[in-house]
């Protein structure tokens, strides 16, 4: 598995664009798809050798003229932007001091807690930055107990989605679930650190190339929001329309609140908390 995550972002948002969505022209019938580095290189002003550099992992800590360049050439949104600037902050051993501080934080701050408490009964969870079970309301823990979810200590949504065999059933739409897992994952210091790396080998032993593969190819930017699909044990199918907030950068952590997408899924949360 690669710790080159700031030449694996690069490459694939490079991947991903056209020539149209640049405003070049589209030329000869290309073998692969995206960008030539020599395209992006003449409209970030960086060159092609030290483009290449970056995208090998063989220079990771660009300037911040460089980054900035390169954000506009790659067409990056404001997210996608402050996921590249994150990347060369953690991208090498220079570093290590911020990652060694940067422990997942596992305490709840008061006032945290108090507003998981206003957003109750209703379905809501605190995680951390490893995908850690933190605190959440009674309607999550109805919600998510009865499916496993919550097994461990501590709870972690990544340990389940890749190593119980419950996830696949829970929820149908596996693969896209564990994208998002994934992708979480790499929007903190992942394996530039000792806590992410131990769970990066740990969801590698559990599930093998299905984590390998979504971490070598996923550029770390998780669905801020969407529409869950769930089968619950007691209830059936479930529709519930998610919304994640971000805590600040100190707390490095994030709410996730559920809501139903549907009169089914409605009824049915009404059921559980009844």
């Amino acid at each position: 598995m690669t710790d080159n995550e700031l030449g694996v972002f690069l490459r694939l948002r490079r991947a991903a664009l056209s020539p149209a969505d640049v405003g070049l022209p589209a030329g000869e019938r290309r073998r692969t798809a995206g960008l030539r580095r020599a395209e992006v290189a003449t409209l970030s002003g960086v060159s092609v050798e030290y483009l290449t550099r970056l995208e090998q992992g063989r220079d990771r800590r660009p300037s911040v003229q460089v980054v900035n360049s390169l954000s506009g050439a790659l067409r990056l949104s404001m997210a996608e932007r402050a996921h590249l600037y994150r990347l060369t902050k953690t991208a090498d051993g220079a570093f290590s001091c911020v990652a060694q501080s940067d422990t997942p934080s596992r305490d709840v701050r008061a006032g945290v807690r108090a507003t998981l408490d206003r957003l109750g009964p209703g379905p809501a969870v605190l995680l951390n930055r490893l995908g850690e079970v933190l605190a959440y309301t009674e309607g999550y823990g109805r919600l998510m107990g009865e499916a496993g979810v919550l097994a461990g200590d501590p709870p972690s949504l990544p340990r389940f989605v890749f190593g119980s065999p419950r996830a696949r059933t829970v929820f149908p739409d596996w693969d896209e679930v564990a994208d998002e897992q994934v992708a979480a994952l790499k929007q903190g210091p992942f394996r530039n650190d000792p806590d992410g790396a131990a769970l990066a080998d740990e969801l590698e032993r559990l599930a093998g190339d299905a984590f390998t593969k979504r971490a070598e190819t996923l550029t770390g930017l998780p669905r801020a929001h969407g529409v869950l699909r769930m089968v619950h044990p007691l209830m059936g199918p479930l529709r519930l329309r998610y919304e994640t907030l971000d805590l600040s950068e100190d707390d490095r952590q994030r709410i996730v609140v559920y809501l139903p997408e549907d009169a089914p899924a409605e009824d049915a949360l009404a059921a559980l908390l009844s």
